[in-house]
């Protein structure tokens, strides 16, 4: 099994990965499809169902789907170039995508969000659809978000399960596709888990390559916290959710050095670096999704916190960082889910903080069962969370609960180098059950905004 901690870990927009990058993406795709079909459509048309339809208009899924169809993707949108073409199209009632001729498109009336018919494969379905002069359906496409911008068609999905089993022979150095594997594999090469990474990635892309990806990585992570540190102001919404870590981060800048300081305060410059980028994801900003959106912040912080207060912390062991994270990632996607509307959030916050206990264990000089060990106890204890953000946006809870993640995340990596890395539950076992638990879970709890806080909370 092979996944890039370039697929894990990609530049997108907030606030959402599977609710507003895996739309544009499913769009731009449709574009491409489009393209190659033998006739000339006139018009346009998008459904989105399951949670998309319930928690789309927090997640700004009609925007994203709208600018998907008009040629933007996630990773190179220009936001007021974006602003002006959904200005033009509101107005004109057509897209103009590149490489195809103006097509008919009336926003209020072509894009509905239908909340009474889910599409059988995923929460996050949606289909797109070109139409002849006359209106009538000449071309569809059913797509699935299925978490962390990943997007597949209805046929691949139905796929999925005999490519992950082919890709289990795939023909990287290291096909690890259990924590077992991984850890068996590290044994009987001598390598860690981050070289085993590093030999994989080295088949598809060259050193430098590699390198300088994942430190372009980290730079994008680390302006969209620096940004988050330095600006204040009201969250776009409704909630009028009022940003605050620029008010925290001050404070803490200006309480360094006292003397009688706490030593829980530290948790406070955890929770502060992950609450920046988040308020960065709730406002639509540049993100990196780690392994989603929703749970951009844990990760970044955990690194923020090691290369700021850990002595001997150097941006020299970054790769192996995050080569050992997105590893760690790769086995919950592929044997569970990283999509809080498949498994509520433990598969987001929860695979966020059992990646990035992986990658502070790693550079902290744990042993590969160590470094197992630090995940297993960071995703156990997330185990059974829910996903219910309240009026359908990426803030409350979620914004909180990124700095929470980061500091279960440091706990974790802590008390794992304290052991041998010999313990009772495997990082296999947390994952399974935590792919029974989302099973199991009533869709209420798995991003809907039908139950818990998000009915609990007044939305205004």
């Amino acid at each position: 099994m092979f996944l890039s901690v370039f697929d894990l870990l990609k530049v997108g927009v907030g606030p959402s990965s599977s609710h507003t990058m895996g739309p544009m993406v499913a769009a731009s795709r449709f574009l491409d499809a489009l393209r190659l079909q033998p006739f000339q459509a006139h018009g346009l048309r998008a459904s989105l169902h399951g949670s998309l339809a319930f928690t789309g208009k927090g997640h700004a899924t009609d925007r994203a789907t709208i600018l998907g169809l008009a040629g933007f993707t996630p990773a190179t949108m220009d936001p007021e170039a974006a602003e002006a073409a959904l200005q033009i199209i509101r107005d004109t009632h057509r897209i103009t995508p590149p490489r195809l001729e103006p097509l008919q498109f009336d926003p209020d009336r072509d894009l509905r969000f239908d909340y009474d018919h889910a599409l059988p494969g995923h929460a996050n379905g949606m289909t797109l659809s070109a139409t002849d002069a006359q209106g009538d359906v000449i071309f569809h496409q059913i797509y699935y978000s299925i978490g962390g911008g990943f997007v597949m068609t209805d046929e691949e999905l139905a796929r999925r399960h005999d490519e992950d089993r082919s890709d289990a022979s795939s023909s990287v150095p290291f096909p690890f596709a259990t924590a077992q594997q991984m850890l068996d594999m590290a044994e009987a090469s001598g390598k860690s888990i981050a070289r085993m990474k590093e030999e994989n990635e080295l088949c598809f892309r060259s050193r430098p390559e590699l390198h300088d990806g994942l430190m372009q990585i980290w730079q994008v992570m680390r302006d969209c916290m620096d940004r988050g540190l330095t600006t204040d102001g009201i969250l776009p919404g409704g909630l009028k959710v009022r940003r605050r870590a620029k008010g925290i981060h001050e404070k803490l800048m200006a309480e360094r050095g006292m003397n009688m300081t706490a030593p829980h305060i530290i948790n406070d410059w955890m929770s502060t670096y992950a609450m920046a980028v988040n308020e960065e994801n709730a406002a639509g900003g540049q993100v990196v999704t780690a392994p989603t959106n929703g749970a951009a912040g844990t990760m970044p912080a955990v690194i923020r916190y090691w290369l700021d207060h850990v002595p001997g912390a150097s941006e020299r062991l970054l790769p192996d960082f995050l080569l050992t994270a997105a590893a760690v990632g790769g086995l919950i996607k592929h044997n569970a889910s990283i999509s809080g509307a498949e498994c509520g959030c433990q598969a987001e916050v929860g695979s966020a903080s059992a990646m990035a206990a992986a990658g502070l264990a790693a550079v902290l000089g744990g042993t590969p069962r160590q470094i197992e060990n630090a995940a297993e106890i960071a995703l156990e204890h997330h185990l059974g969370m829910t996903c219910d953000p309240v009026a359908g946006l990426v803030q409350v809870p979620c914004i909180e609960r990124n700095g929470l993640g980061a500091i279960k995340a440091i706990s974790a990596a802590s008390l794992s180098m304290r052991g041998d890395g010999h313990h009772i539950v495997s990082l296999d076992v947390a994952i399974e059950t935590m792919r029974q638990t989302g099973r199991d879970m009533s869709d209420k709890y798995k991003e809907t905004s039908l139950g818990g806080l998000a009915v609990n909370v007044p939305n205004c």
